[in-house]
C-alpha cells in the first residue's frame, strides 16, 4: 500500500481520535481504543513500508553507453 495513503488514513485517525476521546472524556473508552488499536494497525503498516525499502537492495542503473564485465 502506498506510504502517502496511509499517513493521511493514520491523521485521519488521529483527530478522530482527539475528538471522540475528549468528548467521552475517557482514553478507556471503547470506541477511543478501538480507534487507538486502527491507528496502531496503520502504524505497524508503515514500519513494515520502510523496513522493507531499508532492507530492498537498490536498483543499479548504469548509463546506456555503460558495459558491466
Amino acid at each position: 500500500m502506498d506510504k502517502t495513503i496511509l499517513l493521511n488514513q493514520l491523521q485521519s485517525l488521529r483527530l478522530k481520535l482527539h475528538e471522540i476521546a475528549e468528548a467521552r472524556g475517557s482514553l478507556t473508552d471503547p470506541d477511543v481504543i478501538a480507534i487507538s488499536e486502527e491507528a496502531d494497525e496503520l502504524i505497524v503498516a508503515l514500519q513494515q513500508l520502510q523496513r522493507a525499502r531499508l532492507i530492498e537492495p537498490p536498483l543499479r542503473t548504469y548509463p546506456d553507453n555503460f558495459q558491466s564485465k
